[in-house]
């Protein structure tokens, strides 16, 4: 009996197990809470006239964004909690954050006339993203659509509207003063707002780049123009982010002409398959 009682002494203990989800699972909600952290944080900034901080910030929050939903898809984390939460995040630090700074950049110069377009630019990113939210649960696209999104995606309209703050701290390191006063000007920054509004909820087929297929012939040359893009970005980011929001504006065209070519292409062939059909009936 004392050997037996002595077999169990050394025993090794078995760890409790705790129910929930596991790290991995939680990994992609932790860089939204960052992200949301980040928007938050660039408020703080604007109301402390550091706007450089400020559009460091948003921008930091749109690179988060972009990195948390692919992490989940990797991961297999995707769930109804990440999605509502990323919306969320997503409507403080895209739809609320770029109007607060833009409104103290500039807008507060017209009183209550320049919280219009800060208030119409929120209401047209809640709609997005409200209206992106109920695609998911909606009946299943046409195979040509999935690399388009129906209007322009909350950070691009993020880093669209902060066009006049990134063009007019580049004016400042310059000292363009009157480059910087121009940027500085209500009625731009509400020409901004308003048009990236629209923008936000229109129904133009814009680039998603999540399944883009790139021709091999063009690997090469999108290699090295990331390259110089991003040695510019570090070089001169303030400018490198101006002219990637006039980039992307210039491929709205291209991306909605790409989509007309895609759907005639599949009308086309649904066309061609229906028309035996039709004949054998007859």
């Amino acid at each position: 009996m004392n050997q037996i009682a002595r077999l169990r002494r050394f025993r090794p203990r078995r760890h409790p197990r705790y129910k929930g989800p596991s790290f991995n699972r939680i990994v992609p909600n932790l860089m939204t809470m960052a992200g949301l952290c980040a928007g938050l944080t660039s408020m703080r900034f604007a109301l402390e006239g550091r706007f450089g901080s400020a559009a460091a910030a948003i921008t930091a929050a749109a690179i988060i964004d972009g990195l948390d939903g692919r992490l989940a898809r990797l991961l297999n984390a995707t769930s109804r909690f990440g999605a509502e939460f990323d919306s969320l995040s997503d409507f403080l630090c895209f739809g609320v954050a770029p109007g607060f700074t833009l409104y103290l950049w500039s807008l507060q110069k017209m009183g209550a006339y320049g919280y219009t377009p800060c208030l119409m630019f929120a209401v047209c990113m809640a709609l997005r993203l409200a209206r992106f939210n109920a695609a998911i649960d909606g009946a299943p696209k046409p195979a040509y659509s999935y690399n388009f999104f129906t209007g322009v995606p909350a950070p691009a309209g993020a880093g669209l509207v902060l066009f006049p703050l990134f063009l007019g701290l580049e004016a400042k390191a310059l000292g363009l003063d009157r480059l910087l006063a121009f940027t500085q000007s209500p009625l731009f920054n509400a020409v901004m707002l308003i048009g990236i509004a629209v923008l936000l909820v229109s129904t133009l087929p814009v680039w998603s780049f999540k399944n883009f297929r790139v021709p091999s012939k063009y690997v090469l040359p999108l290699l090295l123009g990331t390259g110089f893009y991003v040695a510019l970005l570090i070089a001169d980011p303030w400018a490198a982010l101006a002219a990637g929001g006039l980039i992307y504006l210039g491929m709205i065209p291209l991306s909605v002409r790409s989509f007309g070519r895609l759907r005639l292409a599949a009308e086309t062939m649904r066309d061609d398959a229906e028309a035996p059909l039709s004949q054998e009936s007859h």
